[in-house]
C-alpha cells in the first residue's frame, strides 16, 4: 500500500507537469489547428533559463526561498513568451494562408533550431541545478510524502484553474474562443484575430516555461533534448483529453502520469513510455476523440 500511494503522488505530480505542456498544445491548435511541434523545446528553454537566472542572481539568498522562486517563475515565464511571440511572427504567421503542411514543416525546422541553438550555447553535456530546496516530508494519510511533489502538483493545478478561468470568464477568453470557433466571424465581430494568436503564443510558451523550471527544480538534472520526450508525453496527454480542449489536456495529463509511474512500479520501469502510449491507442480505439471530447464547435 505504501509502495502504491507512493507512485501514485509521483504520477500526478509528473502527470501535472504533462498537462502544464499540454496545455499549450491544446491552445494553440484551438485557434490555429496547428500542432506546435517547437513547443517541448520551449519547455526545454524554460528550464535552461530557470537554472541561468538561479545561479546568475541568486534570487532565493536576496529575497528568501519562497519570494525568490516566484520572482524566478515569473522571469522565466516571461523570457519564455517572448521566445513564443518571436516563434510566431517569424516561423507560422508567415504561413498563416499556406497549406497546413507548410506550417508543420516549418514547426518541426523550428525545432531543430531551438534544440540546437541550445546545444551550442550550453553545451551537449547534462546540466544540474543548483540543491536550494529544503528534502523534508510531510505526513499525507499516514505516509510521508516529499514536500517537493506536493507542492509541484498544488502550483500545476493552480494554474491549470486559472488559466481555465480566464479563458471562460474573461473578455480575452471569449475572444479567444470566437477565434477558435470561426476567425472570419471573429473579425466581423471587431476582434484582432493576430492580437488573439500572439496572446496564446504568450499564454502556451509561458506554461511550457514553468513545467521546464518545475521539472528542473524537481528533478535537479536537465537535457537540451529532454523537450523531445517531455514533449511527445505532452502531446499525447492533449490527444488523450481531446485535443483543443482545455480541461481535458489537465485530465489527459495526470492520467498519463499516474499510469506511467504505476506501470513502471508494477510493471516494468524499462517499459515505461510504452504504457503511456499503450494507453493512448486503447482510448483512441475505443473513442477517438479523447476523454472529454475534441472541441469541435467550440475548440476551446
Amino acid at each position: 500500500m505504501e509502495q502504491f500511494f507512493q507512485q501514485l503522488t509521483n504520477g500526478l505530480a509528473v502527470g501535472s507537469i504533462y498537462a502544464l505542456i499540454a496545455l499549450g498544445y491544446t491552445m494553440v491548435y484551438g485557434v490555429l489547428r496547428l500542432i506546435n511541434f517547437a513547443h517541448g523545446d520551449l519547455f526545454t528553454y524554460g528550464a535552461y533559463l530557470g537554472m541561468t537566472l538561479l545561479t546568475s542572481f541568486l534570487l532565493h539568498d536576496h529575497l528568501g526561498l519562497a519570494l525568490g522562486l516566484v520572482v524566478l517563475a515569473v522571469m522565466v515565464m516571461g523570457l519564455v513568451a517572448v521566445i513564443g511571440v518571436i516563434l510566431e511572427r517569424a516561423a507560422y504567421r508567415p504561413l498563416r494562408e499556406s497549406p497546413r503542411l507548410s506550417a508543420v514543416v516549418s514547426a518541426l525546422g523550428a525545432s531543430i533550431f531551438l534544440q540546437n541553438a541550445l546545444m551550442l550555447v550550453y553545451g551537449a553535456r547534462y546540466q544540474v541545478y543548483p540543491d536550494i530546496l529544503p528534502q523534508t516530508t510531510v505526513s499525507l494519510l499516514g505516509q510521508q510524502v516529499p514536500v517537493m511533489r506536493i507542492a509541484v502538483v498544488l502550483v500545476s493545478v493552480t494554474i491549470m484553474a486559472a488559466l481555465y478561468l480566464f479563458v471562460q470568464k474573461t473578455k480575452v477568453g471569449t475572444a479567444i474562443r470566437a477565434a477558435a470557433i470561426d476567425q472570419g466571424a471573429a473579425r466581423l465581430m471587431g476582434i484582432d484575430v493576430n492580437k488573439v494568436v500572439t496572446i496564446v503564443f504568450v499564454i502556451g510558451p509561458a506554461l511550457g516555461g514553468g513545467a521546464g523550471l518545475l521539472v528542473g527544480l524537481y528533478y535537479g538534472q536537465i537535457s537540451f533534448t529532454m523537450g523531445w520526450i517531455y514533449g511527445m508525453k505532452a502531446f499525447t496527454a492533449a490527444i488523450l483529453g481531446g485535443i483543443g480542449n482545455i480541461p481535458g489536456a489537465m485530465v489527459g495529463g495526470l492520467l498519463l502520469g499516474v499510469v506511467e509511474a504505476l506501470g513502471a512500479a508494477y510493471v516494468s520501469f524499462a517499459w515505461k513510455d510504452a504504457f503511456a502510449f499503450l494507453v493512448l491507442i486503447l482510448i483512441l480505439i475505443v473513442r477517438p476523440s479523447g476523454l472529454l471530447g475534441e472541441r469541435v464547435a467550440e475548440k476551446i
